[in-house]
């Protein structure tokens, strides 16, 4: 499958966030924006009133490390199509541990003209998702505890990748969490072509050449 870069805002300057996103958005094929609550998760970034100020010509993934997604699922939306100037094409992800009916708030997320996709952590078993997978457009393996950037990439998540892909062989799985230039081959072997860095491109002094080279 084509391998898909997606820059993870979380490690951008956040006071100039636009410009930053202008960097990257001409060699990559998604914008990673992560939303953390303080509860889910113990870091709190923000909310749907930084999320609409975006300017993203590309496609947003909205990742929802967040307590009772479905609550925020509208607002998110209409914040994405301010930012992005459509939805079809985006995703808004949830966590599987913090979601009881996980079909119900991929349903809600389609009723808004949005992709459903979804999350485990490492510890998370690939079977919690197994029996609403077919809802979903897209899963998000966390490569690292979510909560900070510039975590290490956990090998121990590997193999469900390649159980993952095995059981959907045309679903975008993605993979977000300690990315770098020699991680992200163990990822795409695996099975993973949905990419998030965000340090290793944000933080680099080329970035083009960072992007490209998570393209293996």
């Amino acid at each position: 499958m084509k391998i898909l870069i997606a820059p993870s805002i979380l490690s951008a300057d956040f006071s100039r966030i636009n410009e930053e996103i202008l960097s990257v958005e001409p060699h990559c094929e998604m914008i990673h924006v992560d939303i953390m609550d303080g509860k889910f998760v113990p870091n709190t970034t923000f909310g749907t009133d930084f999320v609409e100020k975006l300017k993203c010509s590309r496609p947003m993934d909205v990742h929802l490390m967040i307590e009772k997604p479905e609550e925020q699922i509208e607002a998110f939306a209409k914040a994405i199509q301010k930012a992005h100037g459509r939805k079809d094409d985006c995703y808004i992800t949830i966590h599987q541990e913090t979601c009881s009916h996980p079909h119900r708030v991929a349903e809600l997320i389609k009723k808004h003209g949005i992709k459903p996709a979804i999350s485990i952590n490492p510890a998370t078993p690939l079977y919690t998702i197994e029996p609403v997978l077919d809802s979903f457009e897209m899963v998000l393996l966390m490569t690292v505890v979510p909560g900070f950037g510039g975590q290490a990439f956990i090998e121990s998540v590997l193999p469900k990748i390649v159980e993952l892909r095995k059981r959907a062989p045309n679903l975008n799985i993605e993979v977000d969490g300690g990315i770098n230039d020699k991680t992200v081959k163990l990822a795409v072997a695996a099975g993973a072509n949905v990419i998030v860095a965000g340090s290793y491109i944000f933080k680099a002094k080329d970035r083009l050449k960072a992007i490209e080279s998570l393209r293996v």
